[in-house]
């Protein structure tokens, strides 16, 4: 089921598959990803689990934003799907950009989260500074410049191609999505100026959460990263990359990395089966989760996994 909803100010395009008294999840994109690139994983996991994917404000097909992005707007949104989401606390299954407000969701509020799953997360560290706060103002600028675009028709020509560019380099699988969507989605000026927006919050974004990380302590709930190495070409910078993603882990006591050299930063189009492994090893959690999560596929390609303390 695919809706506009209502959350705050802000409408937000939802698609919602599975049954309703499924275990919950909550699936958010990274930087200007659209709900069709979850339709893998979802497809595997839909059978027994309640998915809910959705578009941040101004991306796929939601309306533009009201706010500008932040980590607070995110938190705030991803807070009321996960209440209307099913029953019970979620997993959220967070990729890229979106691991930062999926983390100070469970922060800010513990008893909405069920477990994280991480997939080639962003990571800022204690290093993360903001100077300057530019996307509040520059957001307005960047949207007319998307509006410029629809009005001369280049959006519809430089969005597409602007995608498939961005996957011939994150995915071996390449684009499952079809031409109409991916059209109906990156030909929209809206999508093209929230991106731009986006990209300007990120150092923002990556500052408020390592300020929340001193007041909030992240709850002990399972969490799995997966780490893509595929597309990281320099080995300081594989290794800079995997040392990030076990930092991260390291939050949780209960926490593991799993690791894919195989594969590239879109994980969920080229590996939507170690994805769906991650969630049903969160759900077998002796602490967390029902005896009858679904099991990994006994198929799926051989992942190097691991265990961080």
């Amino acid at each position: 089921m695919s809706e506009i909803v209502n959350v705050g100010r802000e409408q937000v395009h939802v698609v919602r598959s599975g049954p309703m008294d499924g275990p919950p999840l909550l699936l958010d994109s990274g930087l200007g990803g659209a709900w069709f690139d979850w339709d893998p994983v979802a497809a595997l996991l839909r059978d027994a689990h309640r998915v809910t994917v959705f578009d941040r404000p101004g991306l796929g097909a939601s309306p533009a934003g009201a706010a500008p992005p932040s980590l607070r707007r995110d938190v705030a949104l991803a807070a009321a799907l996960a209440e209307g989401a099913g029953d019970g606390p979620v997993t959220v299954v967070a990729h890229s950009m979106a691991a930062f407000c999926a983390e100070a969701l469970a922060r800010v509020r513990p008893e909405l989260v069920r477990a994280l799953v991480l997939v080639d997360p962003s990571h800022e560290h204690g290093a993360a500074r903001a100077r300057m706060r530019l996307s509040p103002v520059l957001t307005p600028a960047f949207m007319a410049a998307g509006a410029l675009l629809d009005l001369t028709g280049a959006a519809a020509v430089a969005g597409p191609r602007g995608r498939r560019a961005v996957l011939r380099h994150t995915t071996r699988e390449g684009d499952p999505a079809p031409d109409s969507d991916v059209r109906s989605v990156y030909g929209r000026g809206t999508v093209l100026g929230t991106i731009l927006a986006e990209n300007c919050a990120y150092r923002e974004m990556a500052a408020d959460l390592a300020a929340l990380r001193a007041r909030r302590p992240l709850p002990p709930v399972p969490l799995v990263v997966l780490t893509a190495l595929g597309d990281v070409r320099r080995d300081g910078c594989r290794q800079a990359w995997a040392d990030g993603h076990a930092r991260l882990v390291a939050m949780s006591p209960r926490g593991r990395r799993v690791e894919l050299p195989e594969a590239r930063h879109m994980i969920h189009l080229d590996r939507p089966d170690a994805v769906a492994a991650a969630v049903a090893e969160v759900h077998r959690d002796p602490q967390n989760a029902p005896p009858d999560a679904p099991p990994a596929r006994p198929d799926a390609p051989a992942a190097r996994h691991e265990e961080t303390a």
